[in-house]
């Protein structure tokens, strides 16, 4: 019982992890069609934010939920502003524009702060469910995955913001009929996505720790969560990473942390077979 327990803890979390790193792609490339490469720097320079920040002596909490997604927000404003904003409707174009920003944004940051792994300490500690210790900060991730899932619903679905972003993306034109500005309402709709990036990556950077190619390790699961998903942004994100994750965490506990994410990506690859539209071009089609 206990085990299992802590099994289902583990499970959640990486859940949680999931839609933490692919939430931000999945409002913009689900919404905007962009094929935004360097969403994984979006999500070291965020691990960054809070590393700088605590050798300032700045809260590690106020760095890890605050800052981290208002800098890197402000750096995906002024990327969309430089960048962006000329491609939008060439995909291809936009693929090959990000990969060249994230080689950039990888060698720069490799020449200002060096190749070394960088870390962060959080005083969460951790609780005992029978004989095995469970770190608590992954029922803070549990937490922050579960709540951003929400709030991007919240968002979506009842708030001004969300309800003129939604139907900018599906009709720009007759946005612009209607006094709106879409190249406003783009900017701040991948600004949004950037920071809450620059979010998973302050949340994740205590226990992945931060170095310029940590990226790497994300942007695979991201893309492979969001595409699995399909159309719908948050029911997609939240069933593609309940699969997802479900499967890679329970085949990690059988075998090893290698196995486990060759089963994630096998899982993905059968559920495109057979769903090629993502799971929520089959089912959940009204959902958002």
């Amino acid at each position: 019982m206990d085990y299992g327990l802590v099994v289902l803890i583990e499970v959640l979390r990486a859940i949680a992890g999931l839609v933490l790193i692919s939430i931000g792609l999945a409002i913009i490339f689900g919404m905007m069609r962009i094929v935004n490469i360097a969403h994984g720097e979006f999500l070291m320079l965020g691990g960054y934010t809070v590393v700088l920040s605590a050798k300032a002596g700045i809260n590690t909490w106020v760095a890890m939920l605050v800052l981290a997604p208002l800098v890197v927000g402000l750096v995906g404003v002024a990327i969309e502003r430089c960048f962006i904003r000329f491609l939008y409707g060439r995909m291809l174009d936009t693929l090959l524009a990000t990969w060249g920003l994230s080689l950039f944004i990888v060698g720069f940051v490799t020449v200002v702060f060096g190749n070394t792994l960088e870390g962060v300490s959080v005083s969460v500690g951790s609780f005992e469910i029978g004989r095995f210790r469970v770190a608590g900060y992954s029922l803070f991730i549990i937490l922050v995955g579960a709540v951003l899932l929400a709030a991007t619903v919240a968002v979506l679905r009842f708030t001004r913001l969300g309800l003129i972003a939604r139907g900018t993306m599906q009709n720009p034109n007759m946005a612009a009929a209607l006094g709106l500005s879409p190249p406003r309402i783009y900017m701040v709709t991948f600004g949004i996505g950037a920071a809450l990036t620059g979010l998973a990556g302050g949340v994740l950077a205590p226990i992945t720790g931060v170095v310029p190619t940590m990226g790497i390790a994300f942007i695979a699961q991201a893309f492979i969560t969001v595409i699995t998903g399909g159309a719908a942004i948050v029911a997609g994100t939240g069933s593609a990473s309940t699969l997802l994750g479900s499967v890679s965490q329970l085949t990690t506990f059988a075998t090893t942390p290698v196995i486990g994410d060759v089963a994630l990506l096998f899982i993905a690859v059968v559920l495109l077979r057979i769903l090629p539209q993502g799971i929520t071009g089959r089912f959940f089609r009204r959902s958002l």
